[in-house]
């Protein structure tokens, strides 16, 4: 019976420290995607929202509530770089955005709505909610500014390779997490008070050993009778950090392949920035605005008027430096191929009510085939 009874209170004990959570798993979820796609989504919405937004009746520039709305203050609660920004961002992932005008001509942004499609009538667009408020009137798709990006959600075609690139990034963070990791023992005698309160308190005793240890440069810890620690930490490696930065940096990459970004920008490689920034421009950038403009002729301008000559144009950030392209500028003044005020629209600077910056002036002595052969020239 005495044997029998050892066994029994062996088997107590071991059911005993099965109840304490001994080993605990602190890894957390590193949310690789969402960090990709943040850093790239910032990087367009930054650029983006340093445009300027016109609309221009032939060459003169309209400056009304239009313009002010679209380049300072869009509504009561933001300013036009925070519009903007938050308007690509939700462009980008939820692959849609819609814009209402409200009674005082401010512009919002809805966080939710619901559209109804028709075939040959215009869309609808209800349930409009932007913050705690929920608009009870139903927009036509002629009344909002509603804009697509793509036929699926960015999020959705980049979770099948995310389950690529995250399994391998787990795994990887996990083995790093394993080396130097300090690991204990802990032996404990047998405890005759098995009560809820008295493993709790046991418990609670470990937790705070470890968090001293994980927390505290120093850290002391009172010896108990029948309460043994014992601690060994993993021999000195090598942490070969660069396997996990290749891993996020081949994600990173691919999304910034998905939105048109060259991967040179992200990496800040100095090598033919002027290049990289130009394809970055035309193939990231210019598609956005083109979305914008579109929409913005369609919804801001009438018909009639548009083909008239009256244009929403939106004129982008440069990354060209007007002394850089001095030498350009005054061969095509100089040739009579663009005139003052062309040259300045280009530049990104107002035209001038100057009429000889309107003219054409040709200050090279340029002749033709037959006048040279006839030894003329001109004045």
């Amino acid at each position: 019976m005495g044997f029998l009874d050892l066994i029994k209170s062996r088997n107590k004990e071991l059911e005993y420290l099965m109840d304490f959570d001994l080993i605990e798993d602190t890894s957390k979820k590193i949310h690789m995607k969402k960090l990709a796609i943040q850093i790239c989504v910032d990087m367009i919405a930054r650029t983006i929202s340093q445009s300027d937004f016109r609309v221009k009746n032939g060459k003169e520039i309209i400056k009304d509530e239009l313009y002010y709305r679209l380049n300072v203050r869009p509504n009561q609660n933001q300013t036009a770089s925070t519009f903007w920004q938050q308007l690509v961002h939700k462009l980008i992932k939820e692959n849609q955005v819609l814009v209402v005008k409200t009674d005082t001509d401010d512009l919002l942004i809805a966080d939710s709505f619901t559209r109804t499609e028709y075939a040959v009538f215009e869309d609808s667009f209800s349930d409009v909610t932007v913050k705690n408020y929920t608009f009870n009137r139903t927009y036509k798709m002629s009344e909002v500014i509603y804009l697509q990006y793509t036929n699926e959600k960015l999020t959705t075609l980049l979770d099948g390779l995310y389950t690529d690139y995250g399994e391998l990034f787990g795994r990887i963070v996990e083995f790093q997490k394993r080396k130097n990791q300090i690991r204990g023992l802990v032996d404990i005698e047998a405890i005759h008070d098995k009560s809820e309160e008295s493993q709790a308190k046991l418990q609670n005793y470990i937790n705070k050993i470890y968090k001293a240890f994980a927390e505290k440069s120093i850290a002391i810890v009172p010896q108990q009778k029948g309460f043994k620690l014992e601690e060994s930490k993993q021999p000195q490696q090598t942490h070969p950090v660069d396997e996990v930065n290749k891993v996020t940096d081949g994600f990173l990459y691919q999304v910034a392949n998905s939105l048109g970004i060259p991967i040179a920008m992200l990496k800040g490689e100095m090598a033919d920035v002027e290049k990289q920034t130009r394809n970055y421009m035309n193939f990231c950038i210019d598609p956005f605005l083109k979305k914008i403009r579109d929409e913005g002729n369609a919804k801001f301008i009438d018909k009639a008027d548009f083909l008239k000559g009256k244009r929403m144009e939106i004129k982008r950030i440069s990354y060209n430096n007007i002394f850089d392209v001095a030498t350009a500028v005054d061969k095509l003044r100089a040739a009579g191929i663009f005139n003052g005020n062309e040259l300045r629209e280009e530049l990104g600077a107002d035209r001038v009510d100057n009429p000889l910056m309107d003219e054409y002036f040709i200050t090279k002595n340029y002749q033709t085939v037959e006048e040279a052969l006839k030894g003329g020239e001109k004045p």
